[in-house]
């Protein structure tokens, strides 16, 4: 069985594989095609890769040859891939699902990592979260350093800094992440969650925690955020617009799978801080959660600073690529038999993950989005 491993198109530095998943996956009797240059971005060699026990192949040959071909982008040349090829990466199949049903057309199996189910038995799996709490962490540092002051109290004989104020929307893995950065940092830090079961978790970190009765339960969505009330939107609206006028950073994170990212922070809301502001917000590629967000770029309005990255995961690429690759191995191992590929739908991880299959979209989740 041969994996091949693509080199990604930047701004993606991530790379499926990192060269020490690739010596395990050979005592495995896994053979593994690795494009040039593929781990350069992430500081992995092709040299370090060859030592590993992987060959280093043309794109074209992995394209064509390959059983299974690790991309965590959608790859732009995915034409050159025959009937029956395997892909793993992170597809966002219910935001694709034009792509997912050529896919389907020509035959070949994906499964799309950010797809698998949010279970105890999957943590070892779950590409979300740890990609996530890097994007967490990362957002906080970049507010830093893009804010004009200090984020710590200083007490100075020429008198006394206030710390930040920092209020987090969404207390998933990348907020409570970026709880902890701002709050080593010396932020006083607010959250605002729909789900009234992580007001623990929040106030554990140090960050005072805020919400709006009558939320919509989660607790039978997977791990996944869920759409609100037109009334909850309203009242949300009213609490965040009052913290966010005493806010200096703010740190977005809400995404609802299959839908846009819900508008957390109108025009208005952005024109109520203070000069020197700084927003970042991390759903910038599902349509972001300010009015004002563009993803990949970074917006100046009125003094205050909107930076959009739905990748932030990829600026720490050595560490990214290395929980990712882990993420990746971990789900292989439902999938290799005696270093053959099985397809067990009966898995229900497996089964979670596979969108495409022998011609069809067999992901139900998919499949409701397509009636």
């Amino acid at each position: 069985m041969i994996i091949g491993v693509l080199k990604e198109q930047l701004p993606e530095k991530r790379v499926s594989l990192v060269p020490d998943i690739v010596k395990q996956l050979g005592k495995q009797g896994v053979t593994v095609w690795v494009e040039p240059d593929a781990g350069a971005a992430a500081f992995h060699s092709d040299d370090t890769y060859i030592q590993a026990g992987a060959a280093l192949m043309p794109r074209t040959d992995i394209l064509q040859q390959s059983d299974l071909v690790c991309s965590i982008q959608i790859p732009e040349d995915w034409h050159l891939l025959r009937a029956g090829t395997i892909l793993a990466g992170v597809y966002q199949p219910l935001h694709h699902h034009d792509l997912m049903q050529q896919w389907a057309a020509k035959s070949l199996t994906t499964y799309s990592l950010d797809n698998i189910p949010r279970t105890t038995r999957a943590q070892s799996m779950d590409i979300l979260s740890s990609q996530a709490n890097i994007a967490g962490y990362k957002a906080v540092l970049l507010a830093a350093v893009s804010y004009g002051r200090y984020f710590p109290m200083f007490m100075t004989a020429a008198g006394t800094i206030a710390p930040a104020k920092v209020l987090i929307l969404g207390a998933g893995v990348a907020g409570l992440q970026a709880i902890a950065t701002a709050r080593r940092l010396g932020a006083v830090v607010e959250v605002f969650d729909t789900r009234p079961v992580v007001r623990e978790e929040v106030m554990s970190l140090g960050a005072k925690f805020i919400s709006v009765e009558g939320a919509a339960d989660a607790s039978q969505a997977g791990g996944y955020a869920v759409e609100q009330s037109a009334d909850y939107k309203q009242q949300q609206e009213v609490l965040i617009a009052a913290s966010i006028t005493k806010a200096d950073i703010v740190i977005t994170t809400a995404q609802i799978p299959g839908k846009r990212a819900p508008l957390l922070v109108t025009a208005q809301m952005i024109n109520s801080m203070r000069p020197g502001s700084v927003i970042v917000d991390l759903a910038a590629g599902t349509g972001g959660n300010t009015a004002l967000t563009q993803n990949q770029q970074t917006v100046f309005h009125n003094g205050i600073t909107i930076i959009g990255d739905s990748n932030l995961a990829a600026s720490m690429p050595a560490d990214a690529s290395k929980l990712y690759a882990k993420n990746v191995f971990n789900f292989l191992q439902l999938l290799i038999k005696d270093g053959q590929l099985v397809n067990n739908l009966q898995d229900d991880i497996i089964k979670g993950a596979c969108i495409t299959h022998e011609g069809a979209v067999i992901s139900e989740r998919l499949q409701a989005v397509l009636k």
